[in-house]
């Protein structure tokens, strides 16, 4: 019996070795640095997977002897064990290939970590609002009124867990920022702790939108503006133009995508 657990054991190590070779790739690809610790446990819940087929297939009983029977009833009683044997047992090969299917399922990654990994990192991101954050896409629509657009928040708000976010915007008078910051305040990008209403920046003039992002020097710019993603493409190591109409990369630094929640996959 050691001699057929052992064969047992071989022969399931061989065919996790053939379902790993195929599988391997696509599920590093899909860990982040952190999830690397979990590929430790493999060769336990291997090791594991083995025992529990084992035992599902309940303790093997010797035979008791039997007097030699006759020819035809040799036949009849061979032809129906080898028909138990199909019903009640799978082939083996299935049974192996649904463990390691179950334990090499595609990790999806959070979006946390998608973030993480398109702004590579980034520390330091600014963002403008029209058109990105806000449904108004200009400075005489803000006079009015300021909406939040909920599909941005989940973003947003994963931008402000590991970034120092600031968000900026060209204003006519005052009572446009009062109303861009009550929307944000009712949306609730302020509870979150990674955003204060600080960090809301406001300017007359584009030009001076341009100058508080050269001031604060970040890894990232997010714009809706083409002049001026076009201004500070010498100094910001990354930027990220917003336009309803796909776009061509305008420099190598520069990307492109139709809103901020498609950038990051969410749409």
């Amino acid at each position: 019996m050691a001699d057929n657990s052992k064969e047992d054991f071989l022969q399931l190590i061989k065919r996790v070795g053939a379902f790993l070779t195929l599988k391997i790739s696509n599920l590093l690809r899909h860990l982040d640095s952190r999830s690397f610790g979990a590929i430790a446990g493999l060769a336990f819940a291997i090791v594991f997977t083995w025992r529990m087929l084992r035992t599902s297939r309940g303790p093997q009983r010797r035979e008791p002897k039997r007097q030699s029977p006759s020819s035809s009833n040799s036949s009849v009683n061979a032809s129906a064990s080898a028909a138990s044997s199909k019903v009640s047992n799978p082939p083996e090969d299935s049974r192996t290939q649904n463990v390691v299917d179950e334990f090499f399922q595609p990790v999806k990654p959070t979006l946390g970590q998608i973030v993480r990994q398109r702004l590579s990192e980034g520390r330091k991101v600014t963002c403008s609002l029209l058109g990105i954050i806000l449904e108004e896409s200009s400075p005489e629509e803000l006079q009015n009124q300021a909406t939040v657009r909920s599909s941005v928040l989940e973003v947003l708000l994963e931008i402000t867990k590991f970034c120092d976010l600031y968000l900026m915007e060209r204003v006519l008078d005052d009572e446009s920022e009062k109303k861009v910051l009550v929307a944000l305040e009712e949306a609730g990008v302020f509870t979150s702790g990674g955003l204060v209403k600080d960090k809301v920046l406001f300017s007359s003039t584009d030009n001076g939108r341009t100058s508080f992002v050269r001031q604060l020097e970040p890894d990232w710019h997010i714009d809706s503006n083409p002049e001026i993603v076009t201004q500070l493409a010498r100094f910001i190591r990354y930027q990220l133009h917003i336009s309803p109409v796909k776009l061509d990369r305008s420099a190598s630094n520069v990307f492109t995508a139709t809103s901020l929640e498609q950038f990051f996959g969410c749409v």
